[in-house]
C-alpha cells in the first residue's frame, strides 16, 4: 500500500509555510472529509494524509488555506485576495507514494507529482 504526503513552500519569504490548515476530500458522487490538519514549522503535515488500508485509488481535493497564512505573516492580499484557498484536485492510484507539495505566494502557486 502506498501513502500520500504534502508541505508547503512559501515562496514569497523563501522557506517552509508553518501553521497552514489543510483539508483532504475524496470526491466522488459526493465530496468526503478524509483529513484535516496544519502544517508544522517544517512546512509538512505530521503524519501522511492517507496511508495504509485508507490509501485507496481514486480522486482527491486538497485545500490549502494560503491566504491566512500570508494573512497572519502581515502580507498585503488586495481585496478580495487573488488567492485564499488553493484547491489542487488529483487521482491516485492506491498502490503507489504520491507526494503533492504546494509552492505559493500570494500570487501564484505551483504543484507538481513527487514520492
Amino acid at each position: 500500500m502506498g501513502r500520500l504526503t504534502t508541505h508547503i513552500l512559501d515562496t514569497t519569504h523563501g522557506g517552509p509555510a508553518q501553521n497552514v490548515d489543510i483539508r483532504l476530500f475524496l470526491v466522488g458522487s459526493s465530496r468526503e472529509l478524509i483529513a484535516s490538519v496544519t502544517t508544522n514549522e517544517d512546512g509538512r503535515t505530521p503524519y501522511p494524509l492517507l496511508e495504509d488500508e485508507l490509501m485507496a485509488t481514486g480522486t482527491y481535493e486538497l485545500e490549502f488555506d494560503i491566504g491566512d497564512y500570508f494573512r497572519k505573516r502581515n502580507v498585503e492580499l488586495g481585496t478580495p485576495a487573488f488567492l485564499d484557498t488553493v484547491v489542487i484536485r488529483f487521482a491516485i492510484n492506491g498502490d503507489e507514494d504520491y507526494h503533492v507539495p504546494l509552492l505559493a505566494s500570494p500570487w501564484s502557486y505551483s504543484t507538481y507529482r513527487g514520492s
